[in-house]
């Protein structure tokens, strides 16, 4: 039996994105699987049926270095692409092959508008780095497993049987929609309302709760796989572009995908390929200053915030409806 390693180090989102991979490489190959990631993300690919075995680091991958070269993998699935995972690389010394990250492009697009980036979407990258063992992309999306003692009882919070999530995190606050318009979306959502984030969301939360009562108010007091469990029993989710974003996809949910200061274009957007019209994308196309930034900032560079804050909530809501009625 062929034993591989998988490289991903981080972050949750990312690492829900390799799924699919995943899945396809136990599945094709009937291999003995391992994961290689930091240790805070190593519960979630721990919880994951097709890995055999997760080696994790906390700050340097000298930590299990031996330990992963006593394995003497057969082949190394490097989707991280990075120098850290090409040093890991260097020091098994076996067989490996890594996926097209597109640096040039992505910073062309980025730096100077220029919208040179591939119609593919990063899982389809993903597969380049597998192809050679003639594992292809089965078409059954993402994966995402919760762990018995992590899943949620809704009564416990008060949740009625129907609602829609609303993560209102993101990695950066150009992510996200400003407090004002998260206001605005649960005052004129017609469902319920359920508040998802972390504890640097709670702040926002409580300000989103105190204008609108009747939504519940679950930011930081879940972990993730928690969270995850309120998204998987939801009728819907509301999401900015972040990991729970891909978690909703994971459980193919009606998804209304909310875009600031980056683009669906850099090949993140929800992936439902058994149902693409599960998901509806929102971004204000005319300004020709998106995407700033791969991932983010702490503020809007041109201060005008126009990417969120000419956003259509009304566009939101109704297409969350219209998705989650097909």
């Amino acid at each position: 039996m062929k034993k591989i390693l998988v490289i991903r180090f981080s972050s949750i989102g990312d690492i829900v994105l390799t799924s699919a991979v995943v899945r396809c490489l136990r599945e094709q190959l009937n291999c003995e699987l391992h994961f290689i990631t930091k240790s805070a993300y190593a519960s979630f690919v721990k919880a994951n049926q097709y890995v055999d075995k997760v080696y994790d680091f906390k700050q340097e991958i000298t930590e299990v270095i031996t330990e992963l070269k006593n394995e003497q993998y057969d082949f190394i699935v490097d989707l991280h692409h990075n120098l850290r995972s090409t040093r890991l690389k260097r020091a098994l010394k076996r067989p490996s092959a890594a996926f097209p990250k597109l640096n040039r492009q992505k910073f062309l697009y980025t730096n100077f508008k220029m919208d040179v980036m591939p119609d593919i979407h990063i899982v389809d990258r993903y597969f380049k780095a597998v192809e050679q063992l003639g594992v292809k992309n089965d078409q059954k999306g993402l994966d995402f497993f919760i762990e018995p003692q992590e899943q949620v009882s809704l009564s416990d919070f008060g949740v009625p049987a129907t609602y829609h999530a609303f993560c209102i995190g993101g990695q950066f606050a150009t992510k996200q929609l400003p407090l004002d318009k998260m206001i605005e979306l649960v005052t004129k959502s017609a469902t319920p309302i359920v508040l998802l984030g972390g504890p640097e969301d709670v702040r926002a939360a409580e300000a989103i709760q105190s204008a609108v009562p009747t939504c519940i108010n679950l930011a930081g007091k879940l972990s993730i796989q928690q969270s995850a469990s309120v998204i998987q029993q939801s009728d819907g989710v509301i999401t900015h572009d972040t990991g729970m974003m891909h978690i909703a996809a994971a459980f193919k949910k009606p998804i209304a995908s909310i875009w600031g200061n980056t683009t669906p274009k850099l090949g993140m957007y929800p992936y439902i390929p058994e149902y693409p019209d599960r998901y509806s994308i929102h971004e204000v196309t005319s300004l020709n200053c998106r995407p700033c930034s791969k991932i983010g900032y702490k503020k809007c560079p041109k201060g005008h915030f126009k990417c969120m804050n000419m956003q259509n909530i009304d566009t939101i809501l109704q297409s969350l409806q219209k998705v989650g009625n097909k």
